[in-house]
Order: structure tokens, then sequence, then C-alpha cells
């Protein structure tokens, strides 16, 4: 039963991508510019753009990803969203 039931899981790999895309997404449609971010969820500058850059592709803890979805005014479930 435990292989049925693992074969039936996908998870999403490319999770921390969607979650970079739709951080940046959210941040340009509040007009809120990374420096703002930042400052919202006291984190350096730099952090926040690694954050949202697919080239440094650095990872991050569930309470950073808590607070900018609070910080953006959004839920978690829409920065996990993947878009169409």
């Amino acid at each position: 039963m435990n292989n049925e039931i693992e074969s039936e899981i996908e998870f999403d790999t490319e999770i921390y991508d969607t979650i970079r895309k739709n951080i940046r997404k959210y941040r340009k449609l509040k007009k809120m510019t990374a420096a703002r971010l930042s400052e919202l969820v006291d984190l350096s500058h730099d952090f926040i753009r690694q954050i949202e850059s697919t080239k440094a592709r650095y990872n991050f803890s569930v309470e950073t990803f808590y607070k900018i979805s609070v910080a953006l005014g959004v839920t978690l479930d829409q920065l996990i969203e993947k878009s169409e």
C-alpha cells in the first residue's frame, strides 16, 4: 500500500523558482522596491535580491517565506501557485 501512495505523490521540483517568480510578481504589482520589501521583513536588500534571482538560487526559511507573504499582503498559497 505504501508503494501505491508514494507513486501517486508528485513533488514540484521547481518550487523555489515558482516562489521566486511570485515574490517578484506581487512585489511589482504593489509597486514595491526590493529595498522596501527588505525593510519590511528586516532582511538585507542583497538577500531579497538573491531570493528573487534565478541565478543565485538561494533557498530560504519558512519564516522568511511567511514574512514576505505578510509584507506583500498575499497568502502563502498565492506565492506557491504556478502560473499557467
